[in-house]
C-alpha cells in the first residue's frame, strides 16, 4: 500500500559522505573512485567492481560487510537487503525514516553508481538462452530505482558520461544539486525502462510471442538533431543496440552532422542495396526521399552507378547512395560529379577516401558488414494513442513459388529482370511500378494513390531520362515491370504494355486476375505471379 504522507522539503545541495558503486563496464571507474575518496567519499562496492578499486590501492567497504550476508547464489543475491535500500530509500529529515535507521543500524547511501548487466550486448552477439538469462540484472534495476524515486536526498548514475559532472558539483558545491539529481534519475528511470524493454521484447521472441499483452521500445541517445523533418519540429535519433549493419551503428569517416531526413533516407538506401549479394554483383542504389530513384547492378561497382543514375538523374541530385561492396577510387569520382548528401557503403578504399575528402560536406559512412535482408525483427511507428508493431518485411522473391500464369514463360533474362524488379519494389512507397532492363531500372512510379497512375508516371520519367541522354527510345522498350501488389483492373498492366515491357512480376489475388491474365496474354507478355504482397506505407 503507498503511503500518502507527505516529508520534510531537502536541501537543494547534498552532501555525499557514502557511494555504493557497482559497474559492469568499468570504463573510468577508477579515476572516478579516486576522485570521490580525495573529496572524503566512503566508497561501498560489489564483487569485481570492488577488487578492480582495491587494486588500484584505494580503500573501499564491500557490500558483504554491510549487510552482514556473503554474495550467494552465483552473485544473484548481494545488494537486495534492508541496509542497502533502506540507505537508498530513507527520508532523512523524516523523524520515524531517521529513528528506522538508527534501531536498525542502517546508514544513508548518497550516490549510487551501476550500469547494468551487459544484456542487449549479449543478445546481440547471439549467446544462448541460459546466457541471455543470466545477464538479465536484478539488483542493479532495484537500486536505480529506489535512488531515483528518493532524489532530493540520492544522486543515480547509470552512465559513465556523467562521472565529470557529477564530481565537479561534490567539489565546487560541496554536494550535488536537486536539479542535477533529479536530471539523473530521469534518466536512471529511462535506462531501466529501455534495459527492461530490450529483455521483454527479447522473451517474447524467443518463446514465440508475436502479440504480448504489454510491448516497450526503448534506445539510448545518439544524437540529438538540428530539428525533424521540417525545421519547426524537435527530433533526436536514438539506437536499439541492434546488431545489424546500418546508419545506426555506422562510423562517419567525414561530412556535416547527419540530418532527421538523411538519417531516415540512408537507412533506407542501405536495406535496399543489402537485398543484392556482392559476391555475384555489385549494386548500387540512389535514394531520394525514402524512394530510390535508380538501382542497378554492374560489371563494376562504378558500372553500377552509371547506370542507376541514368534512370532518373534529375533525382538524382542531392540524393542518398548506397553500395554493396566497398567504395573503390573510380566510382567515388563517378559520384563526386554531381551533389550528394550521404554515401554509405560496407567500406572505402584509399582512392575513395581521399576523392571524397575533397567533399567536406559530403557524408561518408562505413559499415563493414551489409544488412541481412531474410533477418527477422520488428517494425514499428507511432499512432495517435498507440504503436502500430509488426514483423520487418524479411520476404525474398528467391524463395517464393514464382508461377508463370501466362501462355508465354519469360526468357531466362526476363525472369532475371523479373525478380531484380521484385526486389526493388519492395524497398518502394506504394502503390510502387517499377520497370527494369539488365540489371537496372529504367521507371520507378511510387506512392501513387492509382497503380495506373504509377505505372504512367514510372513511363513518363523514363521518356525524360532519354530525352536528357539524347536517346531515341526510353529503355522501358524491351524491359519488365514488376508491381509490389495486384492489379485490381487490366488498366495498370495495359500502361506498362504500352510503355514497352515484355514481362510482368505481381503477387496476384485480384477477383480480376483472370482478366488481367487475358490482357497479358492478348499483348504477348509473360507474366509471374508470386503470392507475396509488398506494400511499403
Amino acid at each position: 500500500m503507498t503511503s500518502s504522507k507527505s516529508h520534510p522539503e531537502a536541501a537543494d545541495i547534498q552532501r555525499v559522505r557514502r557511494a555504493l558503486l557497482s559497474v559492469s563496464d568499468k570504463t573510468g571507474l577508477i579515476d572516478f573512485a579516486r576522485a570521490l575518496h580525495g573529496a572524503g567519499v566512503e566508497l561501498i562496492s560489489t564483487g569485481g567492481t570492488a577488487k578492480a578499486i582495491k587494486d588500484a590501492a584505494l580503500p573501499v567497504k564491500d557490500v558483504a560487510d554491510l549487510t552482514g550476508f556473503p554474495e550467494m547464489m552465483d552473485g544473484r543475491v548481494k545488494t537486495l537487503h534492508p541496509k542497502v535500500h533502506g540507505g537508498l530509500l530513507a527520508v532523512r529529515d523524516d523523524a520515524e525514516h531517521a529513528a528506522a535507521m538508527k534501531e536498525h543500524g542502517i546508514a544513508g547511501i548518497d550516490l549510487l553508481c551501476v550500469n547494468l548487466y551487459p544484456f542487449e550486448a549479449t543478445v546481440a552477439k547471439g549467446a544462448a538462452y541460459d546466457e541471455c538469462v543470466e545477464n538479465i540484472d536484478i539488483g542493479g534495476p532495484a537500486m536505480i530505482r529506489a535512488a531515483a524515486k528518493n532524489h532530493a536526498y540520492v544522486g543515480v548514475i547509470v552512465d559513465g558520461a556523467d562521472y565529470a559532472t557529477v564530481i565537479e558539483e561534490i567539489t565546487g558545491k560541496g554536494g550535488t544539486s536537486l536539479a542535477l539529481r533529479k536530471r539523473l534519475a530521469q534518466k536512471a528511470y529511462a535506462r531501466t525502462a529501455a534495459y527492461d524493454a530490450a529483455i521483454s521484447n527479447w522473451f517474447a521472441d524467443a518463446i514465440g510471442e508475436t502479440a504480448p499483452d504489454y510491448r516497450a521500445f526503448g534506445g539510448s541517445l545518439k544524437q540529438t538533431l538540428r530539428y525533424g523533418e521540417n525545421p519547426h519540429q524537435v527530433a533526436s535519433f536514438y539506437v536499439t543496440g541492434e546488431n545489424r549493419p546500418g546508419v545506426s551503428n555506422a562510423e562517419q569517416l567525414q561530412g556535416k552532422e547527419l540530418s532527421y531526413n538523411n538519417i531516415n533516407d540512408t537507412d533506407a538506401a542501405f536495406e535496399l542495396v543489402g537485398e543484392f549479394d556482392p559476391n555475384l554483383a555489385p549494386a548500387i542504389a540512389i535514394i531520394k526521399h525514402a524512394n530510390p530513384c535508380g538501382v542497378a547492378t554492374g560489371a563494376t561497382l562504378a558500372d553500377a552507378y552509371r547506370k542507376a543514375l541514368a534512370c532518373d538523374p534529375v533525382s538524382a541530385f542531392g540524393g542518398i547512395i548506397a553500395a554493396n561492396r566497398p567504395l573503390d577510387g573510380e566510382t567515388a569520382e563517378e559520384i563526386a560529379r554531381i551533389f550528394t548528401e550521404v554515401i554509405i557503403a560496407p567500406e572505402a578504399d584509399e582512392d575513395a577516401r581521399r576523392i571524397i575528402g575533397a567533399k567536406k560536406n559530403l557524408r561518408l559512412l562505413i559499415t563493414h558488414g551489409l544488412p541481412n535482408p531474410a533477418t527477422p525483427g520488428l517494425f514499428y511507428k507511432s499512432v495517435a494513442g498507440g504503436l502500430l508493431v509488426q514483423s520487418r518485411d524479411n520476404g525474398r522473391v528467391d524463395t517464393l513459388d514464382l508461377k508463370v500464369v501466362t501462355k508465354r514463360a519469360p526468357t531466362a533474362q526476363e525472369m532475371e529482370d523479373l525478380k531484380f524488379a521484385f526486389r526493388v519494389c519492395k524497398h518502394v512507397k506504394s502503390n510502387a511500378i517499377i520497370y527494369v532492363k539488365n540489371g537496372a531500372t529504367v521507371g520507378i512510379g511510387a506512392g501513387q494513390m492509382s497503380r495506373v497512375d504509377s505505372a504512367r508516371i514510372a513511363a513518363r520519367k523514363a521518356q525524360d531520362a532519354a530525352e536528357a541522354a539524347g536517346e531515341k527510345t526510353p529503355a522501358t522498350i524491351g524491359s519488365v515491370v514488376a508491381s509490389d501488389a495486384f492489379f485490381p483492373f487490366a488498366d495498370g498492366l495495359l500502361s506498362a504494355a504500352e510503355a514497352g515491357a515484355t514481362a510482368v512480376i505481381q503477387p496476384g489475388g485480384s477477383v480480376r486476375d483472370d482478366e488481367v491474365i487475358a490482357a497479358a496474354d492478348e499483348k504477348g507478355l509473360a507474366m509471374v505471379m508470386t503470392g507475396m504482397r509488398h506494400f511499403r506505407h
